[in-house]
């Protein structure tokens, strides 16, 4: 007897079934960490080399949070998320950071001049765990002039970890920064270093565009370090055309309720405030390794977002005999313009026959006058070289007769 197929995701039991079941979400998160610590165990057991970094108690934390492998959360809707590709990440805060190692080095491109920037980083009451961090402060006047080539730019690239950008900037690197940044995962992320406004309290948007010289002002030390903070502990949201969007949202060595955790700011993120209609434009919600299959979360139980996108079988059969009779009125116009294109046709060949006969008359005709033209020039020219060979044989009796006439 085949036994009984079990449904593949929880349903929450009350409310709105537009939401993630915890329980569904801890049980893929459970059985995601565990699938890559096996793999991993299971490729170390077969690999010949030895991993010496691994043994080392003083660097295990750093490389397990640097080095693990990434948790994606993989959304699919119903219909595009947006029409066009943006360059500028979405960011979504998380409850347990992707980067939390000490040694994870940031580069901050700031707007000119930069040393305002390195003043405000180097001020005291600056928080000295996040400024040991930030390695590289760099003006976007400079970056343009000093890493014009592939290799320096991708010198750079190698240099660091995280790469920050001041938000009135972040549309001028693509250009600066070229397409080795923008195909990897360090892709500079915006950050707001402009003080607040006088309507504006943290966290609650960038201030409004000022004069020129104040929109070049920088933020105090506390603010600046919050935002900081606050964007590197974001999740990144790049959308393009399509319906599907990844979010990287957990680290293999999280444990399964922080990745549950994350999870569901992840995807309340993004129904809230990226996907247009929220949940009922999501199709599908897993989460994955990089060489893992797809551990589903939440699957939609309909494919359309509105009650007005199905149709009733009377409607398909009414709309699919108005398509139909339009072909059918496509088809007999087609040969009433065929039969009409025809005739027109015959009438251009006839014209068309006229003109070539017309032309070969012309033709026959001029030429007829300039054979009759060349025999005319042909007995003129005859005709004076007669004369020319008379007048040449007269001279020359002349002569003779001349040159006889002293001996008699």
């Amino acid at each position: 007897m085949a036994s009984e197929s079990l449904p593949l995701t929880r349903r929450v039991t009350s409310g709105s079934p537009y939401q993630l079941e915890e329980s569904q979400t801890l049980r893929a998160s459970s059985a995601l960490i565990k699938h890559i610590d096996s793999e991993a165990d299971r490729k170390e057991a077969t690999s010949t080399t030895k991993n010496l970094l691994k043994d080392s108690a003083d660097t295990s934390n750093a490389i397990d949070s640097r080095d693990a492998e990434p948790v994606w959360l993989v959304l699919t809707t119903k219909k595009h998320i947006v029409d066009q590709h943006r360059l500028k990440p979405g960011k979504i805060l998380l409850p347990h950071s992707l980067n939390q190692s000490p040694s994870a080095t940031i580069c901050l491109i700031s707007c000119d001049p930069q040393r305002v920037v390195k003043d405000t980083i180097a001020h005291p009451s600056f928080p000295t765990s996040l400024s040991s961090r930030i390695t590289r402060v760099i003006g976007i006047s400079k970056l343009k002039a000093k890493y014009g080539s592939f290799e320096s730019r991708r010198q750079l690239l190698n240099e660091h970890d995280i790469f920050l950008a001041d938000a009135r900037v972040i549309t001028m690197l693509p250009k600066a920064l070229g397409k080795i940044f923008y195909k990897s995962h360090k892709k500079p992320v915006p950050v707001n270093l402009q003080p607040y406004g006088k309507k504006d309290t943290p966290g609650k948007g960038i201030a409004p565009k000022a004069e020129t010289k104040e929109s070049k002002a920088i933020a105090p030390p506390q603010q600046v370090a919050k935002e900081i903070e606050k964007t590197i502990s974001c999740a990144l949201v790049h959308l393009s055309p399509s319906n599907n969007v990844a979010v990287r949202t957990a680290l293999s060595t999280f444990t399964p309720q922080q990745v549950a955790e994350n999870v569901e700011s992840v995807v309340s993120g993004l129904t809230g405030k990226f996907i247009s209609k929220g949940w009922r434009n999501v199709r599908s919600v897993h989460i994955k390794g990089p060489n893992t299959l797809a551990f589903p979360i939440w699957l939609a139980s309909e494919l359309w977002t509105d009650e007005g996108d199905v149709l009733e079988n009377e409607e398909i059969k009414e709309r699919e005999e108005a398509r139909v009779a339009k072909a059918a009125e496509r088809r007999v116009a087609g040969k009433k313009s065929a039969r009409l294109s025809d005739k027109v046709g015959e009438k251009e060949q006839q014209k068309a026959r006229k003109r070539m006969k017309r032309a070969k008359t012309e033709d026959a005709v001029e030429k007829e006058g300039s054979k009759k033209k060349r025999r005319m020039e042909d007995v003129d020219l005859s005709k004076e070289m007669r004369e020319r060979r008379e007048k040449l044989r007269e001279q020359i009796r002349l002569d003779r007769e001349n040159m006889e006439k002293p001996r008699s």
